[in-house]
């Protein structure tokens, strides 16, 4: 039987979501769990990979299990395994060839900016002080990225992909006092896309370049034109979302 499990974790004591030789990953907790609870050896399949101090509000991996379980007891146990900043939020069990990854239909990620020093921030947001950012022209910036499909110049270099298009279908910021959030919807990204993103739309909004410079950059497919990456720390993978279809109901 195949089941999804729905994960929160804070990313910034480990080294991403996927299994490293040498670095602590969630992934590797999150295996460890589970299998000391069901007592046979268990690696589990994400939905995706968030780097090394990127964050997760929902992510969801599968895992196979041939008996039942209590799943409030199995979420018990497994919690009081994990550390305080990894949490098995719920268990479903789906049909048999339900994939985490695969049957994924898109994903959303948020990206959090603070303007001014907050020391209860400092993990969770990047914090940017004495800056001022034109943030009509970056949601101009954003809309834009709504009429392109092929985002290589916001891909990490040297990935190993068939191809670089993406499914944009939301692309927004969204200021509330001194908290600016970027709200991004797609089919899927690309390594270290959102973060690029981010960091080019800050040198729209600093008006570095121009809406026009924006438009030649992702269609130069090219990413030593883009802006740099914004800081690990701000970036939240916030929804996963799957057809109901795959999850069996009890």
């Amino acid at each position: 039987m195949r089941y999804f499990i729905e994960i929160a974790y804070k990313g910034t004591n480990y080294h991403g979501w996927q299994l490293q030789p040498n670095a602590i990953t969630v992934q590797e907790l999150i295996n460890k769990a589970l299998s000391t609870v069901l007592k046979i050896k268990l690696n589990v399949v994400g939905a995706g990979r968030t780097d090394a101090g990127v964050h997760a509000k929902q992510l969801f991996a599968h895992f196979d299990f041939e008996t039942d379980f209590n799943t409030n007891e199995l979420l018990y146990k497994v919690n009081s395994l994990l550390p305080s900043d990894i949490a098995v939020l719920n268990i479903f069990k789906t049909i048999d060839d339900a994939h985490a990854r695969f049957n994924a239909k898109s994903r959303s990620y948020e990206y959090c900016i603070h303007f001014g020093k907050n020391p209860f921030l400092i993990e969770t947001t990047w914090q940017l002080i004495n800056k001022k950012l034109n943030i009509d022209l970056m949601n101009k910036a954003a809309e834009i990225l709504l009429t392109f499909t092929d985002f290589k110049c916001f891909s990490r270099s040297n990935s190993d992909v068939r191809t670089y298009n993406c499914d944009i279908t939301n692309a927004v910021w969204i200021k509330s006092g001194n908290q600016l959030v970027f709200h991004i919807t797609a089919d899927r990204f690309l390594r270290n896309m959102v973060r690029a993103v981010v960091g080019t739309l800050i040198d729209v909004g600093t008006e570095k370049i121009t809406i026009e410079d924006f438009i030649e950059i992702i269609k130069g497919k090219d990413r030593r034109n883009a802006g740099p990456s914004a800081p690990a720390k701000g970036l939240f993978l916030t929804r996963v979302k799957y057809p109901k279809n795959i999850f069996i109901n009890e």
